[in-house]
């Protein structure tokens, strides 16, 4: 009997060990991330959210595990695995939901249009970013097959920018081929909500009947069907251009983010 509660406290003191060991090598490697966060290098807040949740999640099920260990507390923590099991399946099984949703809303639709809104994507060094000129191409290959609609470029002025996104915009399109004629400048604008709402004030300026115009939403795959959502809610008849992103990094890390996006546009807006 004796030997066998030793058996169990060094057990117990080895899970222990662990589990700190754990906590520590989670704890620096979570204020790596966020060191990293905070120098603004490129997609590195979503990198950091999702170290920060697995994190969390491993040190909950490594405290249970130590627990478990203890006859002490092995019934509770026996229900409190099962419960933590149930709640990441769950939590799981809603993210797959999730992509599903993006994933069906993030094809091109062929319908007649009566204008095309390009939503922004932020700005280097006054030139549009990667997902920004794949969202530009996108235009300038559709409105290659439409012409004369009249397009909306849409965003303001940024942080240490001395271009508004929607002009820098406009001067992609221009230098590729497009009429600047048709382009109609939103410059105030700093998230998708204020880019479609901004350029409906401009549809409305410009004398289209918004009830009756059905609009072009251009952007990335991944936030199309968020894009045609804010729309719809703003009054607007959507349809979607899917712009394609590039990099297979870029594709999971928007897709990863896009479902806590969508979220928060269900639960929030």
């Amino acid at each position: 009997m004796q030997d066998k509660k030793c058996e169990t406290t060094q057990i117990v003191r080895r899970r222990r060990n662990i589990t700190v060991i754990t906590a520590i090598v989670a704890a620096l490697v979570s204020c790596l991330f966020y060191i990293l966060n905070n120098m603004r290098i490129s997609h590195m807040h979503v990198i950091f959210m999702f170290i920060l949740g697995m994190s969390c999640l491993i040190l909950i099920y490594m405290i249970l595990w130590t627990l478990s260990a203890d006859p002490k507390h092995f019934r509770l923590t026996k229900i409190l695995k099962r419960c933590y099991i149930v709640c990441v399946s769950i939590g799981l099984a809603f993210f797959i939901i999730l992509q599903a949703i993006i994933i069906s809303g993030s094809h091109t639709e062929e319908a007649d249009v009566d204008v095309i809104i390009v939503l922004g994507a932020g700005l280097i060094n006054d030139r549009p970013s990667l997902i920004l000129a794949s969202r530009l191409n996108a235009t300038i290959a559709y409105a290659q097959k439409r012409n004369n609609i009249p397009i909306i470029t849409t965003g303001g002025l940024g942080r240490f920018q001395t271009v508004t996104e929607g002009e820098a915009m406009a001067r992609y399109l221009i230098a590729g081929g497009v009429d600047e004629n048709r382009i109609w400048i939103e410059e105030a604008s700093t998230n998708s909500h204020e880019n479609i709402n901004f350029a409906k004030e401009i549809m409305a300026e410009k004398g289209l009947d918004i009830e009756n115009s059905k609009v072009a939403i251009v952007t990335n795959e991944f936030h199309l069907y968020r894009a045609k959502l804010i729309a719809e809610k703003a009054g607007l008849n959507p349809i979607g251009v899917a712009a394609e992103t590039p990099g297979l990094h870029r594709r999971l890390i928007y897709h990863f983010r896009e479902a806590f996006s969508l979220l928060n546009e269900w639960v929030f807006r």
